[in-house]
Formats: structure tokens, sequence, C-alpha cells
């Protein structure tokens, strides 16, 4: 399926958008800290998928009420600075009103607002700050506003992370814009209704709440739920979806249309995954971890996964060292059911494991594998039909220095 992919792309080049990023006081830095994401359409659907974490924070419980409740979504505001986790019942009267304060100033209900953070957890959040950022980004809301509203929602982010792209839909072009922003703590488990990673994707296509949250949710279980940087989930997960209708297509389930549509968000989905895993704290190499012929879906799941949140394999792609025992490892504790014998084991297209023991290749054959930047390992099973695959960063010294110094 071919998609137009939109230059500098990002959540207001969908007609009908506006966003703004400002400095409210979050960051001791200084950066911009607040964002906001408006609809001019007073009938903007939505949907969204959450961290599955117990301790869920604060905008996560109100979000979570808002997609079971309210029938539409005006506007998205996020700080970057304070996660509002673990504040019990003053995060959350806290939480509802920011909601209160940018209904307010947008002239709707509170109902039609949805609220994000992320940052440092157990810290209650300062209301006079989402008033300032509120002050500042309303008037600043602008067409061209979306690179600047994911600029001001990063942590450790190195980059800002938007796109947006077109697909013809009926004869017709619909749009998709989003933003995200996760660099560590990355590991997301999202869930319907109910990766720290927060993202809101727009769209100008006309879709009903209902019809949009089970594409979403399938589309998070093949995006950001097959990433890992370091194999902590957040408090603060958050992914919205608002869809405005303004380009006249409407998406009904079961159709071609909504296949398409739901492709469209897809690729837009991964391609913002991608991008977070590059941007992994400290990273130095993406890995692709393939798993095939499993006996099922779940132990090809259970082992991709084992060896994308390994501390020993990460470490060791780091150091570019081919050390393929700690993948052997990896796939042995990962709890899947596979016959040892039989599996084969390649770096790039070479193999290091054949019937389940040395494949007696030099490691000199490997090292200019592992010393690109993006390498694939594939593990075969020869047991099934069971395939998965996870998107997995290093573990350098620079993550360590930026976790170990994250609150002092």
């Amino acid at each position: 399926m071919k998609f137009e992919w939109i230059d500098r792309g990002s959540p207001t080049s969908v007609p009908g958008f506006l966003a703004a990023g400002v400095t409210a006081g979050f960051k001791r830095s200084g950066a911009p800290d607040f964002a906001m994401i408006t609809s001019e359409e007073p009938e903007t659907n939505f949907a969204g998928v959450f961290t599955s974490c117990t301790f869920a924070a604060a905008p996560v419980q109100l979000c979570r009420q808002r997609v079971l409740h309210s029938p539409f979504l005006r506007a998205v505001i996020i700080n970057s600075g304070n996660a509002n986790a673990c504040t019990g019942a003053q995060g959350m009267a806290a939480a509802e009103r920011s909601c209160e304060i940018a209904a307010a100033a947008l002239g709707i209900v509170p109902g039609e607002v949805a609220v994000a953070s992320t940052g440092r957890i157990g810290v209650q959040m300062d209301l006079s700050l989402i008033e300032k950022g509120v002050a500042l980004a309303v008037p600043a809301l602008a067409a061209d506003g979306g690179n600047d509203a994911a600029r001001a929602i990063m942590t450790t982010d190195t980059v800002p992370k938007a796109a947006a792209l077109k697909v013809e839909i009926d004869g017709r072009t619909v749009t998709l814009g989003a933003m995200t922003k996760g660099s560590g703590m990355i590991a997301p488990k999202l869930t319907a209704p109910h990766a720290t990673m927060l993202c809101v994707i727009t769209t100008d296509a006309g879709i009903s709440n209902a019809a949009l949250l089970p594409i979403l949710a399938d589309n998070a279980k093949d995006s950001f739920n097959r990433i890992t940087i370091d194999g902590d989930m957040s408090t603060n997960d958050t992914v919205l979806v608002l869809a405005n209708g303004r380009s006249g297509v409407e998406i009904r389930p079961g159709t071609p249309e909504a296949e398409t549509f739901a492709a469209a968000l897809l690729a837009l989905m991964r391609d913002l995954a991608r991008k977070m895993v590059m941007d992994g704290e400290g990273a130095t190499k993406f890995v692709e971890i393939r798993v095939l012929h499993a006996r099922s879906v779940e132990d090809a799941k259970l082992a991709a996964e084992a060896v994308g949140n390994s501390a020993l394999c990460k470490t060791a792609w780091f150091g570019n060292d081919p050390n393929w025992g700690r993948v052997v490892a990896a796939l042995g504790y990962s709890g899947a059911k596979f016959d040892p014998g039989k599996c084969d084991i390649y770096f790039g297209s070479i193999p290091v494991v054949k019937d389940g023991g040395d494949a007696g290749t030099p490691e000199e054959q490997l090292l200019d594998t592992v010393r690109q930047r993006e390498f694939t390992i594939t593990c075969d099973f020869h047991e099934g039909d069971g395939e998965y695959w996870v998107w997995a960063s290093d573990i350098s010294y620079d993550y360590v220095k930026i976790n170990a110094d994250y609150h002092t």
C-alpha cells in the first residue's frame, strides 16, 4: 500500500488541527515544556490506549474515563517535567483542574479535554504552571505548530519525533499526523481502554469512537508494544487518536476503507515506534529480534522479548561483541517451549547457531554485522508457524549516566 509521507509532518499537517509548544516553567532549563493540540471541529471523535502499569498516573486514570464516557475530544494538553504519578487524590484533582483551566480558555467543556504528563514521579502538580502554560499556548495555537508541540513534550529525548502521511481512500485524500516522545522507561504494554511514551495522533477521517478504538488497540500491539529500550514500563504511557472528519471520508467497520485506514495508521505508528528506539537513551544500536517457526505466537513473543530485554545482550551489542551465547541463554530462560536441538540463530544473514550448537562461523565474520547501527538477530525454532518480532536498543555508558543523574 502506497502512502505519501509529508515533509516535516506533524499533528497539524492534518487540516483542522492546531498546536503550540511553550515554556511554562516545568523544566529548570527553560526549554519548552507545555504542549496543546486542539481540533477546530466541534465533534471530534477519539480513542485512547494506556499503560497497563498498576501505578497508573492521574492523567492516565482521567483519560481512561474520557474514553469511556466522553463522546468527543477537542483538546489535549501535555506537560513535560512532572508525571503527576503516585500523587493520590490531590493528583487526580490536579489533573481534573488542568482540564478545567484549558477548557475555560478554549471555550469548551472540561470533558472535551484530555491531559497527559511526563517527568518525575511522586511530585504534586503546581497548577500555576498549568495556568501559565495554557495562557501562553492558546494565543500561540497555529496550523504549523505541530513540531513546536513535539519539541515541548521531550524529556531525555534528543530530537523531537513527529510524522504525517496521506493516503487515498474512496477516491479522496485522508491525512494522518502524529507526535510522540520517549527514549527511556520504554517497554509499553498498552491496553484499551482499560511505549514514558506519550503519543497524540490526528486524522481528518470520519470514524466513530467505537470503530476507532479496536483499530488503535490492534495497531498498538504491532507497533508500540513491540519496542523496548530498557524493559521498564512507565506509569504514564498514553496514546490518543483524534478524528475530526474534515476530509468527508467515513470509515465504517468491516469495509475496505477501514482496512486502508488501519494500514495507514499502523504505518504511522510504526514510524514513530522506530524513531523512539533509534533515540533511546544513550542508544548506539537498533536491533530487530525475529523469532520464526515457533510452536505458537506466544512462544515466539516470549523468546523475542527475552532477547530484546536482556541486559547482557544489550551490553554486548554496545560493545560490538558477537556473543551469541547470551542470546541462547535468553531464549532458554524466556519460558518459550521449543526443542533447543532444532534451533538456528543468525546475526544478519550469517549463521551463529545450527541445530542448537555452534555453527562454526569465525567471530571475525560477525564483527561487520554487530558494528552496524542497525542489524537483525533471527532465531528459527523449526517447530511451527508462530512468529514475532521486537525492536530493541543497546545499553551504553550514557544510558547509565542519564538515569543515574535523572533526579539530581
